[in-house]
């Protein structure tokens, strides 16, 4: 089993957001070396889950990985913010996977913090 650090925004998709779901496919990820990582991961993987580009980012629980990497419907979906004109069916450049919730924090892990933690 790995362990990851993955992010979302909370208006997107925040730890309360999963919590209430169990479960949700993390997709709309754009950048090739994030990509790669959504690939490399397994079912069972588990992750700190990131609140970013908010008010107060830092780690605001745990999730893991429920279903291993597959392609990205939303490349596909032409009404989706993260569709991609070049991605075909039988050619998706891009990948999402299945998580599900396991824990929120009692309180966010700010990032400021984070960064005084020695290790």
């Amino acid at each position: 089993m790995a362990y990851w650090l993955m992010k979302s925004e909370p208006d997107e998709l925040s730890i309360e957001g999963l919590a209430h779901l169990g479960e949700a496919r993390w997709d709309g990820v754009r950048n090739y070396q994030a990509r790669n990582f959504l690939r490399a991961m397994s079912a069972g993987d588990m992750f700190f889950f990131y609140h970013s580009s908010c008010p107060q980012p830092g780690i605001a629980g745990i999730a893991k990985v429920i279903r291993a990497a597959y392609p990205d419907p939303t490349a596909l979906d032409t009404q989706s913010p993260y569709h991609d004109a070049k991605a075909t069916p039988d050619k998706n450049p891009w990948s999402a996977v299945d998580v599900a919730h396991v824990r929120t924090l009692p309180r966010v892990l700010e990032l400021g913090w984070l960064k005084q933690l020695p290790a």
